[in-house]
């Protein structure tokens, strides 16, 4: 089966904004304060598919907002 995003992913109700913003999230809670770099290669690990590569700026937005609001929680 070819992967075909972000088509497979609208068939399963996720918007690209929907799934890096929960994917960033998810990693904001086990991994604070990622910076610039860091945040991009592991952005690349998670959606390795070209089809994903335009999200990347969402999903550093949403990792450093997530990432903010759990230290926040903490302190």
């Amino acid at each position: 089966m070819e992967n075909n995003y972000p088509r497979l992913c609208s068939e399963v109700g996720l918007t690209c904004e929907t799934c890096t913003g929960e994917t960033a999230a998810q990693l904001a809670r086990s991994c604070r304060g990622l910076r610039g770099k860091a945040i991009g290669q592991i952005f690349v690990l998670i959606h390795p598919d070209p089809a994903c590569a335009r999200m990347h700026a969402h999903f550093a937005e949403s990792y450093r907002a997530a990432s903010a609001r759990a230290m926040a929680a903490v302190a």
